[in-house]
């Protein structure tokens, strides 16, 4: 992740958030934990009081397009959903299903120094179109990478919402910029 990011946060705008696992590893390789991921997700929407826009869990990052959280600031509610993710998947002996270059082979990721890579990438959705803009990429995403042939073959994204008007996973909020 790029080091000095500006944040700009009271604009009433969107916010596109980027973070990664530890190493660039799979460590969401697994549905089991994915969909811990989205229960979690799930939970810290509605403690912090954040809208949900849009989603897409992939082995090894998450993008996520929600509006500031009304108790705290978009730092401290991604710290502490990511802080819960990793608590219990560490907590569950996973096993690490690939090894990054240049570090001692793990078996579990509780072996590992951390689950999540720190910071995260935030940039402003200010209109329609970048908002669009950012969806249309989170759903291309597992497609690009080649885990599925069509976006509405991955269920850990808001695909379904937007294109099928189903809840998906997890509930989304319809917000026009």
């Amino acid at each position: 992740m790029p080091k000095n990011l500006n944040r700009y946060h009271g604009r009433d705008e969107l916010h596109f958030v980027t973070f990664s696992c530890y190493r660039r590893l799979p460590l969401l390789a697994t549905a089991c934990g994915r969909n811990l991921f989205v229960k979690e997700l799930d939970e810290a929407r509605h403690g912090y009081d954040f809208l949900l826009v849009g989603y897409v869990l992939m082995p090894n990052h998450v993008h996520l397009l929600i509006s500031e959280p009304k108790k705290c600031s978009s730092s401290s509610a991604l710290q502490m959903l990511k802080q819960r993710v990793s608590r219990k998947m560490r907590g569950q002996h996973r096993v690490v299903p690939l090894t990054a270059p240049r570090m001692p082979v793990a078996k579990h990721i509780g072996d590992l120094p951390g689950f999540w890579q720190p910071r995260f990438y935030d940039f402003n959705v200010y209109s329609h179109e970048k908002k669009n803009e950012k969806l249309d990429y989170m759903h291309a995403n597992p497609v690009n990478r080649g885990l599925v042939l069509h976006a509405q073959d991955w269920p850990w994204s808001s695909w379904e919402f937007y294109f099928r008007s189903e809840s998906g996973l997890i509930a989304m909020d319809r917000v026009n910029l």
